[in-house]
């Protein structure tokens, strides 16, 4: 028996994979995202399996409190970047396949490149804009995502974005409000608990791979680790939301999923600050025709509906001010010229009528 047989014999001798099977694992690439609670079991069991290029990119550092649940490091670890960490590991739980290190963190700048270089993508993430970047990417770059999350005691899985199904937009289309869902360095978690959802992912890549069962396709399972009990949903796809996707595919790498996520909040000033900014730009987003006209403001007036058009003509390096009539409009503004790129952008809270109002005292403004 060759060396290759016998690290995989117990795999091998299973009739619905076979060597054939064996050689899908070696020609696979697959790219996890996070090292964490969850990236650990994925990575551990999808080396030992033999998938040939495995893909890891974690910006974060093993810390001390991490080693109850995330198995993979041992205290030696600690310090060190994660991903890194996990390769030099995991190279020793399997040396024949290749291991690549990202020791960075997954930006729209760098996530359709990075996922075109693989097969399928797995996300061990924690966060909720992190989610939505790679959801997105997913669609973008037409590679099947397997999904994972974990709370306290209870997990869930699913495969997105595979053989035309639903993708994570479909299941949730807005993200929660910010900050009501605690994180698990907030409210806790059972550490064995992303061992088994992780170990949940690792399974469905395999599954892909081979060919193998039914894959969690427009499924989502739950499991509870206090009754040892599961339960699954189905999911629809809603063509409207992968539509949306797509139309956003060439604007993908100015999208801030921090904002869209209520993470970043848009900035909001008050009538009077405004007018003590020394150098700003006023942009007046409102129709033409309506009032109240400001006339002693030096503004440009760039409807909303045109604003994308006109960026090119704004000044990124001074700090911008918007304004619409009442303050609904302008908050729309802001995000699209955050959205490319722009940094030093408020609007006005209470819009031109806030402005109009102190319009009296706008030279002495002007002079402090």
């Amino acid at each position: 028996m060759s060396f290759f047989n016998s690290r995989y014999h117990r795999q091998i001798i299973l009739p619905e994979i076979g060597t054939s099977g064996q050689d899908k694992l070696t020609a696979s690439k697959v790219l996890i995202i996070g090292a964490g609670g969850l990236g650990c079991p994925v990575l551990q069991y999808l080396t030992a399996a033999g998938v040939g290029t495995i893909g890891i990119i974690d910006f974060d550092v093993v810390e001390i409190s991490n080693l109850h649940r995330q198995v993979l490091y041992g205290e030696s670890a600690v310090g060190k970047n994660k991903a890194q960490a996990a390769k030099t590991r995991l190279t020793d739980l399997n040396p024949t396949i290749a291991i690549h290190a990202y020791p960075e963190k997954l930006t729209t700048k760098n996530a359709l490149s990075l996922f075109s270089a693989y097969d399928i993508i797995v996300d061990g993430t924690d966060n909720f804009s992190t989610r939505y970047l790679v959801n997105d990417a997913c669609v973008i770059t037409c590679k099947p995502l397997v999904y994972a999350a974990i709370f306290k005691y209870q997990g869930q899985v699913s495969v997105f974005n595979y053989q035309n199904g639903p993708t994570y937009r479909c299941l949730f289309p807005e993200p929660p409000k910010a900050g009501s869902v605690p994180s698990c360095a907030e409210i806790g978690v059972l550490g064995v608990l992303p061992g088994i959802i992780g170990s949940m992912q690792a399974n469905e890549v395999l599954k892909i791979i081979l060919g193998l069962g039914t894959v969690l396709n427009g499924t989502l399972l739950m499991y509870d680790s206090q009754t040892t009990q599961s339960s699954t949903f189905s999911i629809s796809r809603v063509a409207s939301e992968i539509s949306k996707v797509l139309d956003q595919a060439k604007d993908f790498e100015t999208i801030d999923y921090d904002l869209f996520c209520g993470i970043k909040k848009i900035s909001e000033i008050t009538a009077k600050d405004a007018f003590l900014i020394k150098n700003a730009q006023f942009i007046d987003v409102r129709e033409a025709h309506e009032q109240p006209k400001i006339e002693s403001l030096d503004s440009a007036n760039i409807p909303l509906d045109k604003l994308g058009q006109e960026l090119s003509t704004i000044d990124k390096e001074k700090e911008i001010i918007i304004f619409c009539q009442s303050g609904i409009r302008s908050k729309k503004a802001v995000e699209i010229f955050l959205k490319h790129g722009f940094v030093n952008v408020s609007h006005v809270k209470g819009g031109a009528v806030a402005l109009y109002e102190i319009i009296p005292d706008l030279t002495d403004y002007r002079n402090l």
